[in-house]
């Protein structure tokens, strides 16, 4: 055993204060994701010479910025939360920080949830700014993915979404038990590698929005593989087999749909060239 099986014992989630109030390095990362995904937008825009303006980015940040923070809180409610009909019947309860008058912030989000209030407020905003819905997409899945790094790097600061057991050497003790770290596979996985093939599949290109579903696709896969050592949601366990989580399924069925969605729009955009 080294330090590094031990960093949860010494290293404290809680980066700094604000008077009473603690700030978490898990929300650093949070707004270090944001601001690096629009950095990284507006990097692509100046290279590619794509057709956007900043300022427009910029609106369509905050859009996007109420759109996960909803999408990811509701889908934790919907999909994970034991609680959900406690939220429903007590919404003044769902963005409350506070428990038993302590400040806890808001626990409990959900990227697959944050994916649907992401799509909502996509298309919102390409309606009223009558910019395309799938020209927005397609830089979007080049913006995300790197971005996506830092979200996983704060679930491992924050010492959450643990992974499973282990005997391996790099691996993490949590509450006495060798874990995988997890989270930061995923980091890998969901971040990088996933950047890696939207960008390599960039050149190939043949309609808008291609770029997007190839991120769903990609991400999905690479995500389900990721979990294989993440350990189940503890409220949920596994679904199926004593080794399927919940997040796998999910994952899975986004790659599905999208898989779907891909031939569909590639038949049909032989279609127009065709024709």
């Amino acid at each position: 055993m080294n330090n590094w099986n031990y960093i949860y014992d010494t290293f404290d989630p809680i980066a700094f204060y604000i008077f009473s109030f603690p700030v978490h390095w898990y929300g650093i990362m949070y707004v270090l994701a944001l601001v690096s995904a629009l950095f990284i937008g507006k990097a692509f825009i100046k290279k590619d010479k794509l057709d956007f303006k900043s300022k427009d980015l910029d609106n369509y940040f905050i859009y996007v910025e109420i759109g996960v923070i909803l999408g990811a809180r509701l889908g934790y409610i919907l999909f994970y939360d034991t609680q959900t009909m406690y939220y429903i019947t007590h919404p003044w309860e769902i963005f409350n920080p506070f428990q038993n008058g302590e400040f806890v912030g808001i626990r409990g989000m959900s990227y697959h949830g944050a994916v649907i209030g992401f799509l909502l407020s996509t298309y919102i905003y390409s309606i009223k700014h009558q910019i395309a819905f799938g020209k927005i997409m397609d830089l979007v899945a080049l913006s995300i993915p790197l971005a996506f790094v830092f979200g996983r790097i704060g679930n491992f600061l924050n010492q959450e979404l643990i992974g499973r057991e282990t005997d391996v050497s790099w691996g993490i003790l949590v509450d006495g038990v060798l874990r995988h770290p997890s989270q930061l596979y995923e980091a890998v996985l969901e971040g990088f590698v996933v950047f890696l093939v939207v960008f390599a599949y960039k050149k190939y290109q043949k309609f808008s929005g291609e770029l997007i579903l190839i991120y769903a696709i990609s991400y999905g896969i690479l995500r389900a593989i990721a979990e294989i050592y993440r350990a189940p949601d503890v409220q949920i366990g596994y679904v199926c087999c004593n080794m399927i989580t919940q997040g796998q399924v999910m994952s899975l069925g986004m790659s599905f749909v999208s898989i779907l969605a891909w031939f569909y729009y590639k038949h049909n955009s032989r279609k127009i060239v065709k024709y």
